[in-house]
């Protein structure tokens, strides 16, 4: 016969691998509590790491793909590599919802956010910013379609650790102004090419806006609070890294790398914290920032 508690892990880790993990976790975090001390700040750092590795699931997939097809995806074979990344890339996709590991609210943000990123990177692409070197099959104009799932996998990341880290906030800034602002990165992306670049007024607006809010996020039975704005430059330092290894296995260049290999910009970071608030600001809408 199953337990009330069973039935509980069940409806809450419908995975079977998993669920038997999260039950021995369950034993660990009473040992770690019944102990205290450093034995229980230990197992909440290490608890926090692990939810954030599994929100990076679908991301560190992608970077183990380029890193893997660098290394050992045959020069010579009849399917392109950046064609074997978008048919992984789906396959990823599809794995992750059949066995449960990701919803389908997840899934739609994917969509959404791939469509954003395809079409700001075929305009990057058409002037210039950086080029795809490799021949490919499945693109649009000189954008290959995995492109789309690196875009992705940051609203991913956002929409899977808002739920695992139980997300609340305070002072928060109403819809109709994150939307609004959102709206303004987007098309200076685009604008700034031909006009005067926005980027220093938009990050005063973003102070401005987001200045007093703040984040809450529970790893374990306590919410703990940072600066949503911290959180914001934190994801767009570890995407600063993901993208330098994207450039280092050739999945793209930038105009400086043509000629040899050399770290992305730091500059590129400005660039990465806003593309984070507009991913932000997309699950928001699905997700409804909750106040604490």
């Amino acid at each position: 016969m199953t337990t009330p508690s069973q039935n509980t892990l069940q409806n809450k880790y419908p995975w079977g691998p998993y669920r038997a993990l999260a039950t021995k976790e369950a034993a660990l975090a009473q040992r770690a509590e019944s102990y205290g001390g450093w034995r229980l700040f230990a197992y909440e750092f290490i608890r926090f790491g692990i939810k954030q590795g599994w929100a990076c699931l679908f991301g560190g997939l992608m970077v183990a793909l380029l890193i893997g097809t660098y290394l050992w995806y045959p020069k010579d074979a009849a399917l392109a590599r950046y064609d074997f990344l978008v048919i992984a890339s789906v396959a990823i996709q599809i794995f992750l919802l059949a066995f449960k590991m990701e919803t389908w609210e997840e899934a739609k943000v994917i969509l959404l956010f791939h469509i954003v990123g395809t079409v700001m990177e075929i305009f990057k692409t058409h002037v210039g910013s950086w080029h795809y070197p490799e021949p490919s099959i499945l693109r649009i104009g000189g954008v290959p379609l995995f492109t789309g799932f690196m875009y992705a996998s940051v609203g991913s990341y956002i929409a899977r650790v808002w739920r695992l880290f139980d997300f609340r906030f305070s002072h928060h800034p109403s819809f109709p102004v994150t939307i609004a602002i959102s709206f303004v990165i987007y098309a200076n992306f685009f604008t700034h090419h031909y006009f005067y670049d926005l980027r220093w007024i938009i990050m005063i607006a973003l102070v401005v806006i987001f200045g007093r809010t703040r984040i809450y996020f529970r790893v374990w039975k306590q919410h703990r609070w940072m600066p949503l704005l911290l959180g914001f430059l934190l994801v767009a330092v570890f995407i600063w890294f993901a993208e330098n290894i994207g450039t280092f296995t050739n999945a793209w260049l930038y105009p400086s790398q043509v000629k040899g290999w050399s770290m992305v910009s730091i500059n590129k970071l400005g660039s990465w914290f806003m593309l984070v608030i507009i991913s932000y600001v997309m699950v928001s809408i699905l997700n409804k920032p909750e106040e604490i």
